[in-house]
């Protein structure tokens, strides 16, 4: 019963917003409030020099994002969402909470090794685009920052046929912010994110301090 009430206040929502566009006309105010979803190629960056380049890892978000018009035109805009984000990385990072504590090792004659995140994403952009009331198709340069709180985070791998699995890590930092760009046209568009925050505090393997943070590239799709 919540999954239909939910889906019908969405259903709800999306016709009234079309159904406000489909009455503007030339000079009006207007705002792109819009569900965006994203798809991404990701990559650890700043990793340990002992570390190896993680294998094949994606990620992806949805969500929506609510424009506060700074213009008349509306080509001027900031917007403010919310939405989910999963990570999914093959990566050469051994880690395990051993005690309450987090220990870092090379991930040496591992079958596997992964790191799965969920988050909720708080996205702040400064929006430029070519767009009018009337014109639903047009160019976009949105830049800004990007928070993210850690909903959950897990590390698993496997050794000698044996499975390892660490839930929520003590050193694993909960809150952490990027830098995020997409540009492009019309609904589909090219999306960059590059975490700021080092994705995990007071770490360190063999004497050197672990600052390795997220690298996301691949494609950002608007609706409405």
């Amino acid at each position: 019963m919540m999954k239909i009430f939910c889906f019908n206040c969405l259903l709800f929502f999306v016709l009234n917003v079309c159904a406000q566009k489909d009455s503007l006309q030339l000079g009006d105010w207007y705002a792109e409030d819009q569900i965006y979803g994203s798809i991404s190629y990701a990559q650890f960056s700043n990793q340990p020099k002992e570390i190896s380049k993680s294998g094949f890892s994606y990620a992806l978000s949805m969500g929506f994002i609510k424009d506060i018009i700074l213009n008349k035109k509306g080509t001027i805009s900031i917007a403010l969402g919310i939405g989910y984000g999963f990570d999914f990385f093959n990566h050469k990072l051994r880690v395990e909470e051993i005690n309450n504590v987090t220990v870092f090792n090379p991930a040496i004659n591992l079958t596997s090794n992964v790191f799965k995140a969920h988050n909720l994403e708080f996205p702040i952009e400064l929006r430029f685009r070519t767009s009018n009331a009337k014109k639903y198709e047009f160019w976009r340069f949105y830049g800004g920052l990007k928070f993210l709180y850690n909903l959950s985070n897990k590390f698993q791998f496997e050794e000698n046929s044996m499975n390892f699995e660490y839930k929520n890590v003590s050193a694993y930092q909960k809150l952490q912010y990027g830098l995020s760009l997409s540009a492009g046209y019309d609904e589909v568009n090219l999306n960059l994110f590059y975490n700021l925050t080092p994705m995990f505090t007071n770490a360190k393997i063999n004497g050197e301090t672990i600052d390795t943070s997220i690298l996301k590239f691949g494609l950002i799709f608007y609706l409405l």
